[in-house]
């Protein structure tokens, strides 16, 4: 039985070890890269919300090209992104977004043809943005290739 837990432990180190990119080979030696790997997470998160938080005047979503609309799911966000005309580019933007938050997408439907539609699900490993950042992100990133474009 007591080898099972330790196996159990061993395999557990090892996916934290590979988690946070740590090449230590002791447990506490690994334990301590993911706590450093921790503390660099949340200081980019901090920081990309103080980006987000100040970054120019609040957006006027009525002035953009397109509407973007965020659900909380019980892990992660529903995120859609409507807008009437065909919009080359929009979506690497917006994907663009989803990294700089930390979303992993784990479903998308995106159509481009007439006009520009995007439904995705997406998921962040530490859940501490919430429904409100990810919508000023992805409208922020909609306001940036509406400059661009």
């Amino acid at each position: 039985m007591s080898s099972s837990r330790d196996r159990n432990m061993h395999e557990r180190l090892q996916r934290l070890r590979a988690i946070t990119n740590s090449s230590a080979m002791n447990k506490a030696s690994i334990i301590v890269d993911a706590s450093k790997y921790i503390n660099e997470l949340k200081q980019k998160v901090s920081r990309l919300n103080q980006e987000i938080g100040t970054s120019q005047t609040p957006i006027d979503e009525n002035q953009l090209p397109a509407q973007v609309t965020v659900e909380t799911l019980e892990k992660g966000f529903l995120i859609n992104v409507f807008s009437d005309k065909n919009s080359p580019g929009l979506l690497v933007s917006i994907l663009e977004a989803f990294e700089n938050l930390g979303l992993d997408v784990l479903d998308a439907r995106v159509s481009c043809t007439d006009n520009f539609q995007l439904e995705a699900v997406g998921e962040e490993s530490d859940n501490s943005i919430d429904a409100q950042v990810v919508k000023q992100a992805v409208l922020q990133a909609v306001r940036n290739w509406s400059e661009q474009d």
